[in-house]
């Protein structure tokens, strides 16, 4: 195995300032075990990316950066949210890492198969993702909402590793791949299966948050799946499409059924049937209205063309 390779851990930080110095020191202890062992260079790097935070996140990752070079930080110029932060870190790691990985800030990615996804890479996978073997740390709410999210967007057509979040390895091959795709909505974990290349998974368990609080509360997780249905799949569109199909064939032997009951004379005011129809029509139309105008959104921010993020300083060594 090939130890001379650099590897990057790339960390989005949004109001982290709670959980960041024990993440540094974690993190730190992994790179020097990873170096003692001589799995990778020394000019590896753990970087940092502040997604304009609102307290002292950056403050603390300029003073681990002064304490070690080994810290790295990449401060974007305002927040743009996790997927987007995400991918900033990713693309300044791609010009001086051999191959970089993607955790999370709060500890909950379990640190200690890093080394398993770096011996993958040696094997010569370009990406590993790090998928969840069991949910023991979630409630009942989290645990049902996340199996439904994959199970819907495997539904719709999506490929898309499951129990997978945003723990993987790329390496720069990889890296040079995502740089291709250049949509504006990005939902990475959609976009990674699609860059190809040999890639395997590392299973490992997730830990509860070791400080502060979830970043993604319901709202963002359902705005989360919503985009990435509406980014890789339009399913929904011909959904409406077989909706009006069959709406359309029972209106047709609704009219039947109404020619004969005029006929032979059974004609009677039906309030209750005319609401309900009116209300169940007029509710699909709004239904169907809301699914295309989520396209046409999509549509209007990507003819933008508008930066997924701005850098505003990095601290590199």
């Amino acid at each position: 195995m090939a130890g001379n390779d650099v590897l990057y851990l790339v960390i989005p930080c949004y109001n982290e300032e709670a959980v960041l110095p024990e993440t540094a020191r974690q993190l730190l202890n992994k790179m020097n075990s990873m170096f003692e062992r001589g799995m990778i260079s020394r000019e590896s790097k753990i970087m940092f990316v502040n997604d304009g935070s609102k307290d002292k996140t950056w403050e603390i990752i300029e003073e681990l950066h002064a304490s070690n070079p080994i810290y790295s930080g990449v401060k974007l110029s305002r927040n743009k949210g996790h997927q987007n932060a995400l991918l900033a870190g990713l693309m300044t790691a791609k010009e001086k890492a051999d191959m970089a990985i993607s955790l999370d800030a709060d500890l909950q990615d379990d640190v200690d198969v890093i080394d398993q996804m770096v011996e993958k890479y040696y094997e010569g996978n370009d990406i590993v993702y790090g998928v969840r073997s069991a949910r023991k740390t979630d409630t009942f709410f989290k645990k049902f909402t996340a199996q439904g999210f994959y199970k819907l967007m495997q539904a719709m057509g999506v490929e898309i590793v499951y129990n997978h979040a945003d723990y993987r390895l790329m390496s720069r091959r990889a890296l040079e791949g995502l740089a291709q795709f250049k949509e504006v909505n990005l939902f990475l974990r959609g976009i990674v299966p699609l860059i190809g290349y040999k890639s395997d998974i590392v299973t490992y368990e997730r830990h509860e948050r070791f400080a502060g609080e979830s970043k993604y509360p319901l709202k963002k997780m359902l705005a989360f799946a919503t985009d990435g249905i509406t980014s890789f799949s339009i399913k929904p569109i011909r959904l409406i499409t077989t909706c009006g199909i069959l709406i359309f064939a029972v209106s047709i032997l609704m009219l039947l059924y109404f020619l004969v009951v005029h006929f032979t004379g059974r004609t009677v005011a039906g309030w209750t049937s005319m609401i309900i129809s009116i209300w169940a029509i007029g509710g699909l139309q709004l239904l169907a209205i809301g699914i295309v105008g989520e396209y046409i959104g999509k549509i209007y921010l990507e003819t933008k063309e508008r930066p997924k993020y701005i850098i505003e300083t990095v601290l590199n060594d």
